[in-house]
């Protein structure tokens, strides 16, 4: 399974308007592992960055007068990405500003990025697990523990790795008991980590009910059936033997 996490900044935030992309980082992830594969380009957008936008990410115009435009690094982009599910945090933002960039191209590898890539929006992601929740890359960096103290600006390749980290913590099982009750207090504070145990660690000791245990719950079980009529646990008991039996 091939994934491609993606970021991107942009002079602005109206693609629509004329607002350009400036910076692609991407890095790579086959079986849920990093590979070291990564694409990062800055690009020359041929118009004014709004000041908003540098305070964001800090790319200047005199910064990117050298940089190569998109249409010069398409085809490697289009390369890189093309076969991957694309895990893109508030995915249609980025989306729709790389489709805007290819629909200027009269040679586009692809006429949307949709074509090449599945699309993955970690916010929608995130805003399911955690409703109710601040679910930026930041507040979920706090509640999965991932380290973003180097963070200090918005930066396409460094919020890819980034995001890297909080897509596996978020996909890969259950990272706290009770998460729900952590945040609810305040989401700034609450953090979580995920702590992989030993595989030589001592084995929990299984106890298994005597029959004379057994006997006693099922005759507990037959009084409550008298009173109420049913035993959800004695339904739940069965579903489960047929579930391990077949």
């Amino acid at each position: 399974m091939r994934q491609v996490v993606l970021d991107t900044e942009t002079t602005g935030l109206e693609p629509e308007r004329g607002h350009r992309v400036i910076e692609i980082g991407a890095v790579e992830l086959i079986d849920r592992r990093l590979t070291g594969r990564r694409f990062h380009k800055y690009l020359r957008p041929d118009r004014d960055i709004d000041p908003a936008a540098v305070e964001v990410h800090g790319i200047t115009l005199d910064f990117l007068a050298d940089k190569p435009r998109f249409a010069e690094i398409a085809a490697e982009f289009i390369e890189f990405v093309s076969g991957a599910d694309l895990i893109i945090h508030n995915a249609p933002f980025d989306v729709a500003f790389i489709n805007v960039e290819l629909s200027r191209l009269a040679d586009a590898p692809v006429p949307d990025i949709q074509r090449a890539c599945g699309i993955i929006d970690t916010l929608a992601m995130a805003r399911h697990r955690h409703p109710g929740q601040k679910n930026s890359l930041d507040a979920l960096c706090r509640r999965y523990g991932v380290d973003n103290s180097s963070r200090d600006l918005h930066g396409a390749l460094l919020d890819a790795e980034i995001l890297a980290d909080v897509f596996l913590m978020m996909t890969g099982g259950q990272a706290a008991l009770f998460s729900a009750e952590l945040e609810s207090s305040s989401d700034e504070a609450a953090t979580t980590t995920l702590t992989r145990l030993s595989g030589d660690r001592l084995r929990l000791k299984v106890i298994v009910a005597t029959d004379a245990e057994l006997a006693a719950h099922q005759q507990r079980l037959d009084e409550i059936a008298r009173i109420a009529g049913a035993v959800v646990w004695r339904n739940t008991g069965e579903q489960s033997e047929q579930v391990t039996n077949r």
